[in-house]
């Protein structure tokens, strides 16, 4: 019997880290006992903020094209498990949003990942998903380069930001090789 939906629920009430949240604590994830693929991303941006569905946003039209798979079977938790660094937004500084709070994965990844027996694909994205999936690589941009180190079973990818469209440029090997071979084994993961 899983628990998850216990924890799921103790994670959408979680006020841990309220008192550094700008706009307050609203928890955004997406996970079934039975999801196959898990995206380890960052933290929700404003946009997520405000309605409450993760990769609700370019960076969402962006993966779910990398992945190839609609809407639809991108929000089925049967499918996949949508699990940031940081469930909430953590408002924006200088230069963009503000790293994920540590709290988060502190607190609630290790329970999570042990409800989640069935992941076969786990899809790293960006530098602080990186930290915590794969640590030891110099860059994402090395991590990425090194993605047959840890294939079939995890894929660094760097963040679907349009933010990253200089680094897709300078980085065609990328969708030439990697987005490819990404997109095949989405594929054979849903059938």
């Amino acid at each position: 019997m899983t628990r998850l939906p216990a924890l799921l629920d103790d994670i959408r009430r979680c006020q841990i880290c309220s008192p550094h949240l700008p706009q307050g604590p609203r928890p955004v994830l997406q996970a079934g006992a039975t999801a196959r693929i898990l995206i380890a991303g960052q933290a929700p941006g404003r946009k997520v903020h405000a309605s409450g569905i993760p990769f609700d946003d370019a960076s969402g039209d962006r993966l779910r094209d990398w992945l190839g798979v609609s809407p639809e079977s991108f929000y089925d938790p049967a499918c996949f498990a949508i699990l940031p660094m940081g469930f909430c937004y953590p408002g924006s500084g200088h230069a963009g949003d503000l790293p994920p709070r540590p709290e988060c994965a502190a607190t609630w990844r290790q329970a999570l990942l042990a409800e989640l027996q069935h992941i076969e694909l786990t899809l790293v994205i960006g530098q602080y998903a990186m930290a915590y999936h794969l640590p030891g690589h110099a860059s994402l941009t090395d991590a990425v380069r090194d993605w047959r180190r840890t294939w079939p079973a995890v894929l660094p990818l760097p963040h679907p930001s349009p933010r990253n469209n200089i680094w897709l440029k300078r980085n065609p090997w990328f969708a030439e090789a990697v987005l490819p071979a990404l997109r095949q084994r989405v594929a054979e993961l849903l059938a």
